[in-house]
């Protein structure tokens, strides 16, 4: 169902012009600015939002990651794992863009940088499905979904590569809501099973 409202409002937003496209996903970003004013009208109306050019790769990265892991864990697991790395993240990154700003490492203009979508709550289900994997194919799993979010943070440094580590380690912190919810998939018995 997510999904499908990403592309509804991805559609909507080819309609608009660039000028207004901007200034309206302003009023819904999770910037500084935004989360001192409407915090949690902007915390949920980002998370409805994607930019229009990043259609394509968050439909993929969904059909592969999402869909799955609401099916494992159920609707109600599913969204408690969105729903604390999206929050979690946007709060810890934001915070530390703030103190950027304080300390004059960031320009002020900062407070209203645009900061929408989902990624952050993809990034908190990708490292949850670590624990859905059998050994010893998690061993692999863990330290390449550690590589591709730390390496952007130790490259880029900016808060959005921030906020994706976060949302990796409250992932694998949702460890107890995702426990004990059935067989661990193990790829060698799907591959064996597609060979038939």
């Amino acid at each position: 169902m997510w999904l499908v409202v990403l592309f509804i409002t991805t559609v909507a937003l080819h309609r608009m012009s660039p000028q207004f496209e901007q200034h309206f996903l302003r009023q819904r970003s999770t910037n500084i600015h935004e989360l001192s004013h409407n915090p949690v009208r902007v915390l949920v109306a980002s998370a409805f939002w994607i930019d229009s050019g990043h259609w394509i790769p968050y439909a993929f990265l969904y059909t592969v990651f999402h869909a799955p892991v609401e099916r494992w864990l159920g609707t109600a697991r599913w969204l408690a794992v969105c729903v604390l790395a999206h929050v979690l993240a946007t709060l810890t990154s934001e915070g530390a863009l703030l103190k950027a700003i304080r300390d004059g490492i960031a320009p002020h203009s900062a407070v209203n940088s645009l900061d929408i979508g989902v990624s952050y709550a993809l990034a908190g289900v990708i490292a949850a499905l670590t624990y859905r994997i059998a050994t010893p194919w998690r061993y692999g799993y863990l330290p390449a979904v550690l590589v591709v979010f730390t390496l952007p943070l130790v490259e880029g440094r900016t808060f959005t590569d921030l906020g994706h580590f976060v949302s990796i380690l409250i992932g694998l912190a949702c460890y107890p809501l995702v426990r004990g919810r059935g067989k661990a998939w193990n790829p060698k018995e799907t591959l064996a099973a597609l060979r038939g």
